[in-house]
């Protein structure tokens, strides 16, 4: 299983599941939090502070087990997973990681790949 990360403003990327998660509150219009990214505890924090977040994490970890799940049994590869905020920085991250730490637990292997933050390492 591949988890990507990504930016709308820089295009989506292909995947079998794309989900957007500009809908969670926003750490770039936080002073203190706009210069971290999803990987920072206190970003994070704020971005799945909501009750409302840990629900959606919990039930887009559901979807993924099953798509997982049946991929196996068509006897398909990869499954590939992107979640896209608005620069791929902050809400975008922040919810992989968490979705990676769930299923994690569950005992899936993955591969979390964080592609503005590639970028922005790169540049």
């Amino acid at each position: 299983m591949e988890l990507w990360t990504f930016g709308y403003k820089y295009g989506a990327i292909e995947a079998n599941l794309v989900v957007d998660v500009r809908f969670l509150p926003n750490p770039y219009y936080v002073p203190a939090l706009c210069h971290m990214t999803g990987k920072d505890a206190d970003c994070a924090s704020y971005v799945l502070k909501d009750e409302e977040s840990r629900i959606f994490i919990d039930a887009l970890t559901g979807l993924i087990v099953q798509m997982e799940t049946s991929f196996r049994v068509q006897g398909r590869k990869t499954l590939k997973v992107a979640v896209g905020c608005t620069g791929g920085q902050h809400r975008s991250v922040a919810v992989a990681e968490a979705l990676a730490a769930s299923l994690r637990e569950k005992g899936f292997m993955l591969e979390v790949i964080h592609q503005e933050l590639k970028r922005a390492r790169s540049a």
